[in-house]
C-alpha cells in the first residue's frame, strides 16, 4: 500500500474531481476559482473522452484519465484529495480506493446508499488516517447558519415544529430516477436537505419516523417514488414534516415555529438563488435577504484548511451516516406503512455554527460538455 505524504511546506491542497456530470461542471469545477487561496484543481477523472479533453483544456489540469487510471493518478504524488461527484451507488468504492492510498475525500451527499456502506467508508478513512467529509454545502452558507443561530439564541422560543417542501420537475433519463437501491428517489437527492435542516435546527436526532410515498403512471417514476411525505418525531414532543417531489413545480422552503415566533426560509436549499428569511416574533415581522453566492467554493476552502491544519471536519462522514440511517428507515416505513422507531443516537460532537460561514462571489456560468441540468 502506498501512503501519500503531503509536503509539510504545502499551503494548497491539490484535488482531482471524480465524475464530470452536471453538478461537477456547473458548480464544483468553477468553484476552484473562489477557493484558490488553499485549493488547486489538478486532475479530472471520467470515462467520457470529450469531457476530459475540453474540460482539461479549460481548467488547465495535467492529471486526467479514466476510471481505470484512478489509482495511477492518485499514486502520482501530485494529488492530496479527491472530490467525488459520482452517482450515489459509486461513492463507497471510489472513497475507499482513495483512502487506501492515503488520499483525503470530500464526497457528495448522500455519503452512500446504505448504512453498511457509510460505516465501511468511515472505518476505511480512520484506518488510513485520512479525512472524510460529506459535502453538505449549506453547512457553510450564511442564511442557513443564521437560522440555526437564531434558534440557539431562543429568538422564537422553544422550537415546536418544522415543515418543509422541496420539489422540482425532474428530467429523464436521469440517475435520480434509477432504482432506490442504487440511491435514486426523492429522499436521497432532495429529502436529505430537509432532513439535515430539521436535525440541525432542533439540534437533536429523531426518535421515530413515518413516511408515505406515491407515484403515477409517468415512466419517470417506474423505479422510484414521485412524491414522499415524511414525518419525524423528536424528543420533547417536537415534530418535523417535509414533502419531496420530482413531479411538481419548484419549491425549496422551510418554516420552523416556536413558542414565541417563527422563521421561514425561502429558497433555503437552492445554490443558484438568493435566500430570504422571514422572521415573526409576536406582532413584529422582519425580512432579511441573503445575496446569491457560491456555495461550493466554501466547502473546498474549509476542507483544505482542515487538512492543512489537521482539524476535525464538520460535516463529517458520521453526519452523512446519520442521514442515510434515517432515509433508509423512511423508505422502509413507506413500504410497510408503519412508523419505525430509530435506535438512540448520541448528540453530535460538532454542530454547524455561524463560525463556519464563508462568503465568496457567485459562480460564473459554465458551458456544459455532454451534461445538462437534471430538472426543468
Amino acid at each position: 500500500m502506498k501512503i501519500h505524504l503531503m509536503k509539510s511546506t504545502s499551503k494548497s491542497i491539490r484535488y482531482a474531481v471524480v465524475g464530470l456530470g452536471y453538478i461537477a461542471q456547473a458548480a464544483v469545477l468553477p468553484a476552484f476559482k473562489n477557493a484558490k487561496k488553499n485549493s488547486q484543481l489538478v486532475g479530472l477523472i471520467s470515462d467520457d473522452q470529450k469531457k476530459l479533453k475540453e474540460l482539461s483544456r479549460k481548467y488547465k489540469t495535467k492529471l486526467n484519465g479514466t476510471y481505470n487510471d484512478y489509482e495511477a493518478i492518485l499514486q502520482s504524488g501530485e494529488i492530496d484529495a479527491v472530490y467525488i461527484a459520482l452517482p450515489n451507488h459509486l461513492h463507497r468504492e471510489y472513497t475507499e480506493r482513495a483512502a487506501r492510498l492515503g488520499i483525503h475525500v470530500l464526497c457528495e451527499k448522500p455519503l452512500a446508499v446504505t448504512v453498511a456502506e457509510c460505516e465501511s467508508m468511515i472505518r476505511m478513512a480512520k484506518q488510513n488516517n485520512i479525512k472524510l467529509m460529506t459535502a453538505y454545502r449549506l453547512h457553510f452558507e450564511e442564511a442557513n447558519l443564521k437560522a440555526i443561530d437564531l434558534l440557539r439564541k431562543n429568538k422564537i422560543g422553544a422550537p415546536k415544529y418544522f415543515e418543509s417542501t422541496f420539489s422540482m420537475q425532474i428530467k429523464a433519463p436521469n440517475i435520480r430516477t434509477q432504482d432506490i437501491n442504487m440511491g435514486g428517489g426523492t429522499l436521497y437527492d432532495i429529502g436529505i436537505y430537509c432532513l439535515n435542516a430539521a436535525r440541525n435546527l432542533f439540534q437533536a436526532e429523531p426518535e421515530e419516523v413515518f413516511a408515505m410515498s406515491s407515484k403515477n403512471e409517468d415512466p419517470r417514476f417506474k423505479k422510484i417514488d414521485e412524491m414522499t411525505i415524511s414525518v419525524l418525531r423528536f424528543s420533547e414532543d417536537r415534530l418535523a414534516t417535509f414533502t419531496t417531489s420530482f413531479g411538481s413545480a419548484d419549491q425549496a422552503v422551510y418554516k420552523i415555529v416556536g413558542t414565541k415566533g417563527s422563521l421561514e426560509v425561502e429558497n433555503a436549499y437552492e445554490w443558484q438563488s438568493a435566500i430570504t428569511h422571514s422572521l415573526k416574533i409576536g406582532d413584529k415581522k422582519s425580512k432579511t435577504k441573503y445575496s446569491k453566492r457560491d456555495q461550493f467554493g466554501p466547502e473546498l476552502i474549509y476542507f483544505s484548511d482542515c487538512i492543512l491544519k489537521n482539524k476535525d471536519v464538520e460535516p463529517s462522514g458520521e453526519e452523512g451516516l446519520r442521514d442515510v440511517k434515517i432515509i433508509q428507515a423512511l423508505y422502509a416505513s413507506a413500504e410497510r406503512n408503519i412508523p419505525i422507531r430509530l435506535e438512540s443516537l448520541e448528540s453530535k460532537k460538532n454542530q454547524p455554527s455561524v463560525n463556519q460561514s464563508i462568503k465568496v462571489p457567485p459562480l460564473e456560468k459554465a458551458e456544459l460538455v455532454h451534461a445538462e441540468p437534471p430538472h426543468s
